[in-house]
């Protein structure tokens, strides 16, 4: 059985997306702590993306574009012009600072998705490194394609039980997928039309999956683009606040001094303005599910 989740609109910087997770009666999907969808956008001037350097701990960031071009830059000096097909991965582990912005020379298009992985106890206070891979393992199967951002024969490092698959299923077509009964799962259509067992998928919206299911069958009429993330429950607590993923209050409140007092995060380069501020943090931030 699939339960519905009810997105809401949000804004990073200037750009408006869909926040799919966290959001009322779902924080996590295994270790997937946040889903944001934008786009699809044409523009002929101006950057829609443009989130200037900004902290993060105890989580993965992963970019996976649809259209367009962004160009990621970090405290750690890498450097990464993004593209559809192409996976970019941060780590940020005990601690790192970026920047994502379109980049000068573009094709005045852009749509994508933007996660956040939480990281279990034991790798949340690595050290942070960045992973720029530039084509994902793209499989033919009946009724259609399949890529892994993650999980699977990715390249791309994962830290707990998870999977991460752009699905493309042709018109008139039908495919099958098989599932991991331990996990739990979010499926999303991006584009076109789908049904599965519990009827027809609206665009757009995030369906959640129970553990338990050993298989995914889809259905299409004019050809669908979908999104599947899933992994096995998390089964840690975590506390997310503005761009960290920790487990107490105490460990928001050294990373936001410690952002505000320009200690270890680093700076990024190339940046052309100022860093984002930390919002006020008042009282105590507790747990949540």
């Amino acid at each position: 059985m699939s339960i519905l989740l009810p997105h809401h609109a949000a804004q990073v910087g200037a750009l408006a997306v869909q926040r799919l997770l966290p959001v009322r009666g779902r924080r996590l999907i295994g270790p997937w702590c946040f889903f944001d969808r934008y786009g699809p956008l044409s523009f002929a001037e101006g950057k829609p993306m443009d989130v200037a350097p900004h902290p993060h701990i105890g989580l993965q960031t992963v970019t996976w574009l649809h259209s367009g071009e962004v160009l990621h830059n970090d405290s750690l000096g890498s450097e990464c012009l993004i593209r559809p097909g192409q996976l970019s991965l941060m780590t940020a582990g005990r601690g790192i600072a970026h920047t994502e912005q379109t980049p000068r020379k573009n094709s005045g298009q852009l749509e994508g998705i933007q996660f956040w992985v939480a990281l279990p106890q034991a790798a949340r206070d690595l050290a942070p490194h960045y992973q720029c891979i530039e084509q994902q393992p793209r499989l033919e199967v009946p009724g259609g394609t399949l890529t892994h951002i993650l999980g699977g024969p990715s390249q791309g490092t994962l830290y707990s039980p998870a999977t991460g698959i752009d699905l493309r299923i042709h018109p008139h077509s039908e495919i099958e997928l098989p599932l991991e009964a331990a996990f739990e799962y979010g499926l999303l259509l991006v584009h076109g039309d789908a049904s599965f067992k519990d009827g027809p998928l609206t665009e757009g919206s995030l369906y959640y999956l129970e553990p338990g299911s050993t298989q995914l069958s889809l259905a299409t009429i004019g050809g669908a683009k979908l999104i599947l993330i899933g992994g096995a429950p998390f089964g840690e607590r975590i506390v997310m606040w503005w761009n960290f993923v920790a487990r107490t209050s105490e460990e928001i409140e050294a990373a936001k001094k410690a952002w505000d007092l320009r200690e270890r995060f680093g700076e990024v380069p190339g940046y052309d303005g100022p860093r984002l501020s930390a919002p006020d943090l008042l009282g105590r931030v507790l747990p949540r599910d």
